[in-house]
């Protein structure tokens, strides 16, 4: 018989690397670059604290590890994919036709207008 703490982290486990694959699948199917990093990131952020989770259930000696590789990755994934982002749009990597505005070049458009 397997514990029910054992139970729900291999739950979890999969429920996560359920969440990775989806993020795979959103790398693949996205339209543009910035679309991509938004599916990946979110997806991948969230699949992996869920394997995290999951592993903290299964082996609760590993707990204080595992907290903090997802505080790590809690804090450096939106940071690491904004960077991304704003690198590939300073490079001037088009947007789909299918995105309705782009932020960005709105804000920079309005910074050059209030410089003049």
């Amino acid at each position: 018989m397997i514990a029910p703490l054992t139970l729900a982290g291999h739950i979890v486990t999969t429920a996560g690397a359920l969440f990775l694959f989806l993020a795979a699948l959103g790398i693949i199917r996205m339209p543009d670059v910035y679309n991509r990093m938004q599916a990946g990131t979110k997806a991948t952020t969230l699949g992996t604290l869920l394997v995290l989770g999951g592993q903290a259930c299964i082996h609760p000696h590993w707990t204080g590890k595992l907290l903090l590789i997802a505080l790590f990755i809690l804090l450096t994934n939106p940071i690491s994919s904004h960077t991304l982002a704003r690198a590939a749009h300073f490079m001037g990597l088009p947007l789909s036709r299918k995105s309705v505005f782009d932020a960005l070049a709105e804000d920079a458009a309005n910074d050059r207008k209030q410089d003049v």
